[in-house]
């Protein structure tokens, strides 16, 4: 299971859709293949390099401590581990939206990123919006990013550029 630790006034909320069964049994989200930790680094809103990032007890460590340490959040929309969103069931969501729409407005996360389009859809429950970034919620800015392991990785430490740029990290 992986234990979200959301703190008051994050920089940066990561919202996932739902973890991989890799992930899940680490207890560290998007930990299935490493990927979206080596792209944090890359894009300098984490330090750790990707031979650290590549040890499982090191990165548990960094992520219980992440919050304070960076002031980046984690949470998936839906707790229930699968191989692919395709295994997801209409309206599994739900609760999870309702559950994300309280943290950010009573945490208060300078931005909200999205990891990918599918993530963003079921939470806003329409699929009409381009890459980048939306309108504000709550006060907090929405930013919806590629899924980090599919095409170009420099298209992805670009987005979260952007996103460390507006969360003035």
């Amino acid at each position: 299971m992986i234990k979200y630790y959301i703190s008051k006034n994050a920089a940066i909320l990561f919202v996932g859709i739902n973890p991989h069964f890799g992930s899940y049994s680490r207890g560290v989200p998007f930990s299935n293949n490493k990927m979206f930790w080596y792209l944090l680094s890359e894009a300098g809103i984490i330090k750790e390099t990707r031979e650290f990032l590549k040890n499982d007890e090191k990165l548990k460590k960094l992520y219980t401590t992440i919050s304070k340490k960076y002031g980046i959040n984690f949470i998936n929309i839906i707790d229930k581990p699968t191989k692919d969103v395709s295994q997801l069931k209409k309206g599994e969501e739900i609760k999870g939206v309702k559950r994300l729409a309280e943290i950010i407005k009573n945490k208060k996360p300078k931005v909200v990123c999205f990891i990918g389009k599918v993530t963003f859809s079921k939470f806003k429950g329409d699929n009409r919006f381009r890459f980048g970034v939306q309108s504000k919620i709550y006060n907090s800015i929405i930013y919806v990013m590629h899924f980090p392991i599919r095409g170009y990785a420099s298209i992805r430490v670009n987005e979260l550029k952007t996103v460390k740029k507006l969360a003035g990290l």
